[in-house]
């Protein structure tokens, strides 16, 4: 489904602005998903397990710091999944300017 959204400025140069604040914020999203990136990684090595794995078979008790250390990963992953979900959102977005 698709949806159309309507930005009305009183004058037509606003509308390079709000071009360049979302670029802008897509590029801090994707900066935070690469920094999200490296801190899964370095939980997955000290873990031994790829995120996938930890997520569908391993519990807190599985680990040697507990419930701390699976809140910290299962939160990166989440974390990781809404914002590759919201730069994909932005990604397909399409601006018709006049």
């Amino acid at each position: 489904m698709s949806v159309e959204t309507i930005i009305q400025l009183r004058e037509e140069r606003g509308a390079q602005q709000i071009v360049r604040a979302v670029e802008s914020y897509k590029a801090r999203l994707s900066s935070s998903i690469a920094r999200t990136r490296r801190r899964l990684a370095g939980l997955e090595r000290r873990h031994g397990v790829s995120t996938t794995h930890f997520l569908r078979e391993m519990t807190a008790d599985d680990l040697d710091g507990g419930d701390l250390e699976y809140v910290e990963q299962a939160g990166e992953a989440r974390l990781l999944e809404g914002l590759e979900a919201e730069l994909t959102e932005l990604e397909h977005a399409r601006c018709q300017l006049p």
